[in-house]
Order: C-alpha cells, then structure tokens, then sequence
C-alpha cells in the first residue's frame, strides 16, 4: 500500500517541521516506511533564478517557465519510482526528465533509505529496498499554493490508484513573516504576502477529489491530538486509495472547475501585461496626467469584468479543456480584452 501526502501552506508555516516530525512519527511509533519529498532540495537552485525557493513567478517568462518544468520532472521523476516499486522492476530514468533532476531525486530516495546501492551511473538497475514492503507514504513538502498543483499529485494516485490525502498548514501572515525573516536565506516580505493573497486552502464542499484533507493551525510541536488526526487521515486514505480511471461525473465537474481556474490565472496575467503595456503607449503620447488616471481606471474596470465573465464561463470554449496541452487557451481568450482595451486608450489618444 502507498500513499501520496501533500503537505502545503505558507512559506515558514512550519512544513519542514511538521514533515520531520510525521516522518518520525510514522516510522518509529506506526511501523509504517516514510520518505520525504522536499522541493526545495529537488528543484534545481536555477529554476528560481534570483528568486529563493517558494517564491512565486509572478508574470509569463523564461524564468516561470524554467519553474513550471522543474515541477513536471519531479513529478516524472515519482512516477518512475512508483512504476518500479509497484511493478518490482529495476528503476529506469524517465525520458522526459533532465539527468540532474533525476540524480538529485536518486541521491534523495537512497539518503533515505528507499534504494538499494547496486545500481550504475543514473540509476539503471536501481532497486526498491524490501524494507518498504509494508505501507509507504511518500510526503511531498511544498507550499501548494494553488489547488491545481495539488491535483497534479491527485492524477498520479489516481492513476496508479494510490491513496492521497492532504495537510494544509494554517498559520497566521505576521507569523510567517516573523520566522521568515530569522532563516539564513530569508524571502522578501513581499513574496510571502503575495503568497498570502493567492493561496488556495483545501475546499472539501467543492472538490471531491479533496476529501482526504486535514487543516491543522501552525505550532512549534505537533500535539498529541494532531498526530491521532492526522494518523487517522493516513489510515483513512491507505484504506480509501484512489479509484484508477475514475469517470463520474462530479470529478469531471472538478476537472473542469479546476481547468477553468486555471485558464482564468493565465488570463489574469496576460491582462495585467496588456495594461501595463497600453499605459506605457499612452505615457508615451503625452495624455494628461487627469487623462492618464481615468483611462487606468477605465482598463482596470475592464480587467475585473472580464476576469468575472471568465469564472462565470463566459466566452470559454467547451473544447478549452482538452485542447491541445501546448496551446495557450488564456491567450487566445484575451485577444477580446486587447480590442476592448485599444479602443478605449483611442478614445483619449483622439479626443
């Protein structure tokens, strides 16, 4: 039996604390094998550019997009380790991936116990260590801002029918700001708070696929209370894995609400982008400051409404969602918002 945890909340919440102290829990009092997953160790340092790990890639750029495969690696570089340990063949390196990601992934599983030392350069021949025959639980500790990175951690239980469950790690913005800034690599304040305006908690009522979720408040040590909670989640999801291929239709709702949140995130920054760039236009045309302030007001209001129609679903496409994955659905949705935005700068431009 295994299962994936996502461990999300905050930069400073406190998740490398708690998933020590889980990891411990699990295997010392539970009997259970358990490995932690920390993207801050597993992505590359340069996928964050001059950013520290967790900081999030506020606009469209090399840099977001460095980020983003970053991300789809690791997750590649799981699904390998999950198709050797539940096939019993020798890992193999997933062709997707880079080498060092992969390498950093293999230093990680063998630190901890999870690979045997026999294999070769790249980890061809590598094996799943027999001591983690009983249940496992791999913990995926990141910040998860947002639900659609966490359901990319569902899809792969899901699609190896794997339990999944979630500990969101509640704690107060002060808080983190406080702790952030007494680590060696502090982030900017301002990263955490934008963090704080765009985190997405677990939502049980609205997504099923959820359901397997646990709040806890952020505290030094984990009380004896927290850990029958959070045990109690494991078991419930180990005895609960998720169900391969699952097509009802509330999960389909779900897939659409969370593509559709997703489509509506693009679209919000390449509005911003479009904005910025049309005040940039009209600067350069020497409105009036009076003018200036008016037509910010004007394209901001444009924003709000547009990005409400989109959430609403209006203007998208059903065919959206299983477009092709390389296309960009948000763009081709703004072209609307550029017109509409041009022709309002035009009314001050030729007054």
């Amino acid at each position: 039996r295994v299962g994936l945890c996502v461990l999300c909340g905050l930069p400073a919440a406190g998740k490398s604390t708690l998933a020590g102290a889980l990891r411990r829990l699990l295997t010392q009092s539970v009997g259970w094998a358990c490995a932690l997953l920390t993207y801050d160790d597993l992505i590359l340092p340069e996928a964050f550019g001059p950013r520290e790990p967790e900081a999030v890639p506020a606009e469209p750029s090399p840099l977001l997009t460095r980020w983003k495969q970053s991300r789809r690696e690791l997750l590649q570089c799981l699904e390998s380790f999950l198709q050797a340990l539940l096939s019993g063949e020798p890992l193999s390196a997933p062709p997707a991936a880079a080498q060092p990601a992969w390498d950093r992934f293999l230093a990680c599983c063998r630190q901890q116990g999870l690979l045997s030392l026999a294999g070769s350069h790249g980890g061809a021949g590598d094996r799943i260590h027999e001591g983690t025959a009983g249940p496992l639980y791999l913990i995926l500790d990141d910040n998860f801002y947002y639900q659609s990175m966490r359901y990319e951690v569902y899809q792969l239980a899901r699609k190896y029918s794997l339990s999944f469950c979630q500990l969101f790690l509640e704690c107060p913005l002060e808080c983190c700001l406080q702790r952030n800034r007494l680590r060696s690599h502090p982030l900017p304040d301002e990263t955490i708070c934008l963090m704080a305006r765009k985190i997405e908690m677990p939502d049980l009522k609205k997504n099923p696929w959820e359901q397997n979720s646990l709040i806890l408040r952020s505290v030094d040590d984990t009380s004896e209370d927290d850990n029958e909670q959070i045990i109690s989640l494991l078991v419930t999801a180990l005895e609960n894995p998720v169900k391969q291929n699952e097509e009802n239709t509330e999960q389909k709702e779900a897939d659409r609400a969370m593509c559709a949140a997703s489509t509506v995130h693009q679209a919000d920054q390449t509005c911003r982008r479009i904005i910025s760039q049309t005040m940039k236009d009209a600067k350069d045309k020497n409105l009036l400051s009076s003018d200036m302030k008016s037509l910010a007001e004007e394209l901001n209001k444009l924003k709000a409404e547009f990005l409400e129609g989109l959430r609403q679903g209006n203007n998208l496409k059903p065919q959206i969602c299983t477009a092709n994955q390389h296309s960009d659905p948000a763009a081709s949705i703004t072209n609307s918002f550029q017109h509409q935005a041009t022709s309002i700068v035009n009314k001050y431009i030729f007054k």
